[in-house]
């Protein structure tokens, strides 16, 4: 049977979309370096259940290195590639920007390669919302021009859609770049904001609001981002499309913080403090070419969402 491959299958989309494939009776090869970004034991916990599975084989690789992530293609008759892993966040990028470019631009072009070594002609690309910058438009739509990223972490997604296109290009493969909106729910990152805010509202400690609480945020549900990264995967009608997935409808950072304290059932202590670089005042995206051509349709309230991750994390979260 022909195999998926997932890189990043360790982390929170990649951990997702590999136990959604492997529940659908696909075969999946899973790669993750197990980078120390956040705690090894989460990506571990995240991918157990994956492991018990036979129809689902992991490859402890990096991407930065080509001749032991060769020996993946070599060993696995691949038809497809959702290409998800890379170093994230954009603050630290800012403070590593060597490393995200790196590991983001470098271990894209080992894939790109490796698959135009082996005649395999179908990648999912992870891109960014961030590529977009600040951007002032109502809504961030696809054939805006995206020249001006404000973050190393952006510039590498955006220098990664132009590999992306050039190997499309020249060899005659299907490239989808999926421009995810900030995704959260279950296994989220511990790095990022719904993750670190219930911690600390929990806990009853400060937490950092970066800015007024005006800045807004188009939050993707996990369950909704899986979607639309299968219907990529099933997508065959043009060679290379730059797609936004999101959840449609943005939301303050104030009322995410107050939709955190109604599910808590506590109230949080915020520190207001100054806006940091790199951070985008808005994120909203325009989801019309997903719902098009992937028949893309987000389900999820952010409400209903957050509601969701609480459930999870009492019931997993130590």
């Amino acid at each position: 049977m022909k195999k998926i491959m997932v890189t990043g299958c360790a982390g929170f989309i990649g951990s997702s979309l590999t136990d959604k494939l492997l529940s659908e009776g696909k075969e999946v090869i899973g790669i993750d370096n197990f980078n120390d970004y956040y705690d090894v034991k989460i990506k571990e916990a995240n991918i157990f259940q994956a492991q018990q599975n036979p129809h689902f084989k992991l490859y402890r690789v990096d991407i930065e290195n080509k001749e032991d992530l060769e020996k993946v293609f070599k060993n696995e008759e691949i038809e497809s590639i959702v290409h998800l892993a890379a170093r994230a966040g954009v603050r630290p990028s800012i403070e590593h920007p060597l490393e995200y470019i790196k590991t983001n631009i470098l271990g894209t072009g080992n894939i790109l390669e490796l698959m135009k070594q082996y005649g395999i002609k179908k990648l999912v690309f992870a891109s960014s919302s961030s590529v977009y910058g600040n951007c002032q438009e109502e809504k961030f739509r696809e054939d805006i021009k995206v020249s001006k990223p404000i973050s190393p972490y952006a510039a590498t997604k955006l220098s990664c859609e132009g590999l992306c296109y050039t190997y499309s290009h020249l060899y005659q493969m299907q490239v989808i770049c999926l421009r995810f909106f900030t995704v959260y729910g279950p296994r989220q990152r511990p790095d990022l904001a719904i993750n670190k805010f219930s911690r600390l509202i929990e806990a009853g400690e400060k937490i950092p609001m970066y800015g007024d609480g005006s800045s807004m945020r188009d939050y993707t549900y996990i369950d909704d981002i899986l979607q639309g990264i299968e219907g990529a995967i099933n997508y065959n009608q043009t060679n290379y499309e730059i797609i936004n997935i999101g959840g449609g409808s943005p939301i303050s950072l104030r009322t995410m913080i107050e939709t955190l304290e109604e599910v808590i059932g506590k109230p949080a202590q915020i520190e207001e403090l100054p806006m940091q670089a790199g951070d985008v005042n808005k994120t909203v995206s325009d989801i019309s070419k997903a719902r098009l051509l992937l028949g893309y349709k987000p389900s999820t309230t952010f409400k209903s969402g957050i509601e969701q991750y609480r459930k999870w994390r009492k019931s997993h979260v130590n």
